[in-house]
Formats: C-alpha cells, structure tokens, sequence
C-alpha cells in the first residue's frame, strides 16, 4: 500500500529526474555553435513568452493548440526566432497529434537534431540549425517516402503563404 508520504517522495523524484533529463538536452543544444545567437535578454525581447519557453528552454506547447496544425495553404514554415526556411507545405501531413506535422524539412540542411532523454524516453529533438531554437521531435511513424514524423511545436514557426506570380 502506498502512503501519502512515500507517493510524495516518488512524485518529487520524478520531477527531479524529469528536470535533470530537460537539463540535459538543454545543455546538448547549447553546445552546437549556430550563425546566430543572443542573450537569454536578447531572445526575450523579439520572442512572445510562449516562443521563448519552445524555442528556448526546449518547452512544448499543448496539442491542438496552434492554428498552424489545421494550415494546408501553399507556403514555407519559417524558425520564429531567425527566419530560416524549415519545412514546406509541400511535405505537411495531418498526423492527428495535434502538432504541426511533416515527412521531411524544405532541406536537410535547415533542421538539427539530437538525443533528448528527457521524460524516461529516448527520442530524436530537433532544432534549427541557425539559431538552435528547439523545434520538436521526429518519430520514426510517418507516411512515405521517409516514413519519419517531424512532429513541430507551433509556435516555433511563422508561416509564409506563397504568393501568386
């Protein structure tokens, strides 16, 4: 039987252990070096609290709650931090996760990535490769021809519509 007690000793547990383990991707990120970087003072004056806390501090945003989940018109996903060209609509899925989602990045180039323990999982984070902003996750569950699942917090990006020539 569990007491109050020991439930609490768990419970403080586990969330030491998740912020060591956020810490520790935190501090993966940071080692890259990236075309553009700035202060922690610097991020938060160009970013909104909600980018600062995923681009940043590796956050995450709640499912189903950026409009850019349901946006299918023709355009490019910019890194709301520096700009950079991340995926294109071209490559965009609906995943059903409540993220935005896509198979592949506009270029291999545009995306880092790197091992995120954090949560008592392994998974693939994946970052700008400018700025170093954090992005999301890529899950080895989506659709042909890569069959990988760029699964991408909202606010991260900015979206760009194409204009008509």
């Amino acid at each position: 039987m569990m007491t109050r007690r020991s439930f609490g000793i768990k419970g403080i547990g586990t969330l030491i252990g998740a912020a060591v383990a956020v810490n520790n991707a935190k501090a993966e990120t940071e080692k890259g070096r990236f075309e553009v970087t700035k202060t922690p003072e610097e991020w938060r004056k160009i970013l909104t609290p909600e980018q600062y806390h995923v681009l940043r501090e590796h956050g995450t945003e709640r499912a189903r709650s950026s409009r850019l989940d349901k946006t299918y018109d023709p355009g490019v996903y910019k890194c709301a931090g520096c700009d950079q060209d991340l995926y294109s609509s071209e490559h965009k899925f609906d995943s059903g996760t409540g993220w935005p989602s896509f198979y592949q990045p506009i270029s291999q180039s545009a995306v880092g990535t790197s091992t995120d323990k954090s949560w008592f999982m392994v998974r693939t984070e994946v970052h700008c490769s400018r700025c170093g902003g954090h992005l999301g996750h890529i899950f080895d569950d989506g659709p042909a021809p890569t069959g990988l699942r760029h699964c991408i917090n909202g606010v991260a990006m900015k979206f760009v519509p194409k204009t008509s020539s």
